[in-house]
């Protein structure tokens, strides 16, 4: 796999969270996945990113910047949403924030097998 692919197949997954497409998400993600060192499943994986788009209505993807090797990508998401109750253990209640998330994905055989996520809740709390 070469890196111009991961960063194309990155675009497409990036997409289909977008689309909310959740039955093209296993083009994008093996079945095997883990999040934050923790096996989830494609399954998984799919409630959680379900659960989101519940939780905050207006959730959207933004890349900021990616970079990528032979099998992994490291991203930049910039978000500006309005979660509903609480996030991240705050307490935002449909408040419009912004924030960024850090994410690493390793790739086998060109779908996500490892995600290592962060997301700045200091600039969560900054906000409220």
């Amino acid at each position: 796999m070469s890196i111009p692919d991961l960063a194309e197949i990155y675009r497409g997954y990036i997409d289909c969270l977008n689309r909310q497409d959740w039955d093209n998400l296993g083009t994008f993600v093996n079945d095997d996945v883990q999040y934050n060192g923790e096996y989830v499943g494609l399954s998984g994986y799919r409630a959680m990113l379900e659960r989101d788009f519940r939780e905050i209505p207006d959730l959207w993807f933004n890349i900021k910047f990616l970079v990528s090797d032979e099998k992994r990508v490291g991203s930049r998401l910039d978000f500006h949403c309005s979660p509903q109750g609480k996030f991240l253990g705050v307490n935002v209640n449909g408040k419009r924030i912004s924030f960024s998330e850090n994410v690493f994905y390793e790739f086998r055989d060109g779908k996500i097998l490892d995600v290592w996520s962060v997301i700045d809740k200091a600039a969560v709390e900054a906000q409220l």
